[in-house]
């Protein structure tokens, strides 16, 4: 049934035409990131500044399809589940797996076209590993500010976008360690310290990753 859920939900996104919205997103960010050739040596921390940025576009894609249901449409998928957390929890994997080929997308393009040499075994791991960090916290993001947690559009992308640059600007501060950390992975990959800082740096984003999911299925079972 889950998995029945969750191509569901898939084939109404992409119907939908919202996905167009953040692979739009991707492509100009992508861009932009790589209009002039990323000379050897510096693959790493333009994959570390990659899957931080990419944190916004990977929450938009997630609040995309969760909103792509109207409620009575919830309700009925809900219904049909046999318990309202399975079509909960298949929501968060449809979002998933939307987001898994945006950040593959991520990882592989630079090879093509962006990066002047090729990066290391470990480095392009730890890209894999970076961008897999960013779509986990913009999953989370995206569902804490999709609608049926947050009805108005307006106060919906205030507190993504919002969320998103307290994110980046709390990074900087003295506390940025006890928060997701964005800014401290860029800076760990410009500096070459990465290898080391990964295991902490990946342990933060995973609870705080685990933290918003846990509050979006609590919020969800109030707010069908």
């Amino acid at each position: 049934m889950t998995a029945s859920l969750v191509r569901f939900k898939l084939a109404a996104y992409t119907r939908s035409h919202r996905l167009f919205q953040p692979m739009i997103g991707l492509l100009v960010m992508l861009g932009v990131f790589f209009s002039a050739p990323v000379p050897p040596g510096k693959e790493l921390s333009s994959y570390a500044d990659s899957a931080g940025l990419l944190i916004l576009v990977f929450a938009w894609a997630t609040r995309g399809l969760l909103d792509t249901e109207p409620a009575t449409q919830r309700l009925i998928s809900m219904t049909a589940a046999g318990r309202p957390g399975r079509e909960t929890g298949a929501g968060l994997l449809a979002a998933l797996v939307v987001n898994l080929g945006m950040a593959a997308f991520a990882v592989v393009l630079p090879l093509v076209i962006g990066f002047t040499a090729t990066p290391t075994a470990g480095d392009l791991a730890q890209g894999v590993v970076l961008h897999l960090l960013g779509l986990s916290v913009g999953t989370a993001l995206g569902a804490l500010t999709s609608r049926p947690i947050l009805p108005s559009p307006a106060v919906s992308m205030l507190v993504l976008f919002g969320g998103y640059l307290v994110l980046l600007l709390v990074g900087i501060t003295p506390v940025g360690r006890f928060t997701v950390p964005i800014m401290l992975w860029m800076r760990a990959a410009n500096a070459g310290t990465l290898d080391g800082a990964l295991p902490t740096l990946s342990a933060a984003a995973l609870f705080w990753t685990a933290a918003g999911l846990v509050a979006y299925l609590r919020l969800r079972r109030t707010r069908p």
